[in-house]
């Protein structure tokens, strides 16, 4: 017990790289831009103060829904998907037809419409629940979490029905993070570039800064643009990969509502929250909308 205690805390510790290598870079590009860029190679003063201005904008939104994002813990399905204590002592003594059996009574009067492959009831044997519409077994969380959508290492989280707008902000925002950086710093890489600026200790940060940014911006714009189809088709990750099945069979439109209510299930009904990275949904009933009841 011990070894594997011991695995499983050094795996926990690991899952934090990814999260530290992103603030590291977002660390140095915050130094690179205010002190180099701005404070020691930007002569003009106007326009250090328009960019810093815009600069401190986009940072702090990106920062917001970026660690959103990494707190807001995944959602497990609630007590009324768990099996009662008789009725899971008898599906474990039980063969693979009979344990169907029990869980199609148990799910009686569940908001329950998805099913496996085979038609059958879905149903966790590690959490030992059954698993509501949208719902998935997060192996690296351990733990069955709600519309989960994937897990991402670079937020050392499950990203679902609890962060799944953060998330969308949070490319959002570094997407426009970077675009920014990388279109207020081009005229000085190119000055520095042709040496029309001395040399000096800013002409490493300003050049390499300007690659970074731009190399994360194209990168987080494919990311990006897939999640805002998803988002219009009111899809997860794991539906666009495979059609969720319902008692009439697989329906990859099965849970759309329409462009604007798929973007309301999401981001929320009052449009002047969306832009932030705050709790705008109403719970329950987002959960459990489909197209057809």
């Amino acid at each position: 017990m011990a070894p594997h205690h011991v695995l499983k805390c050094c795996q926990r510790s690991l899952a934090w790289i990814p999260v530290i290598f992103i603030n590291l870079v977002v660390g140095w590009s915050y130094y690179a831009y205010v002190v180099e860029l701005c404070i020691f190679t930007i002569p003009n003063n106007a326009e250090k103060i328009s960019y810093l201005g815009v600069f401190h904008l986009f940072f702090i939104m990106f920062i917001w829904s970026y660690w959103k994002t990494i707190c807001s813990r995944p959602v497990s399905p609630s007590k009324e998907f768990c099996l009662a204590k008789v009725e899971k002592e008898q599906y474990e003594k039980e063969q693979p037809d009979a344990q169907q059996d029990i869980l199609k009574k148990a799910a009686v009067g569940l908001p329950v419409y998805t099913r496996t492959g085979t038609g059958a009831v879905r149903y966790c044997d590690h959490c030992q629940v059954i698993k509501p519409d949208r719902c998935h077994h997060c192996s690296t969380c351990d733990m069955c979490v709600l519309k989960m959508d994937h897990h991402c290492p670079w937020v050392n989280n499950c990203v679902g029905f609890s962060n799944y707008k953060f998330f969308v902000l949070f490319l959002a925002y570094s997407m426009l993070y970077c675009v920014f950086i990388a279109a207020t710093v081009l005229q000085y890489f190119i000055k520095f570039w042709t040496n029309q600026l001395p040399d000096t200790h800013a002409k490493f940060h300003v050049l390499f800064l300007f690659f970074v940014a731009a190399m994360f911006f194209i990168s987080i714009l494919s990311l990006f643009s897939y999640h805002l189809w998803l988002v219009g088709k009111n899809r997860t990750t794991i539906e666009a990969f495979r059609a969720p099945v319902f008692r009439n069979g697989p329906d990859k439109n099965g849970f759309s509502l329409g462009f604007s209510r798929n973007v309301v299930e999401v981001f929320g009904d009052q449009k002047k929250y969306w832009m932030f990275p705050i709790y705008t949904r109403i719970f329950l009933r987002v959960l459990f909308s489909k197209e057809k009841s």
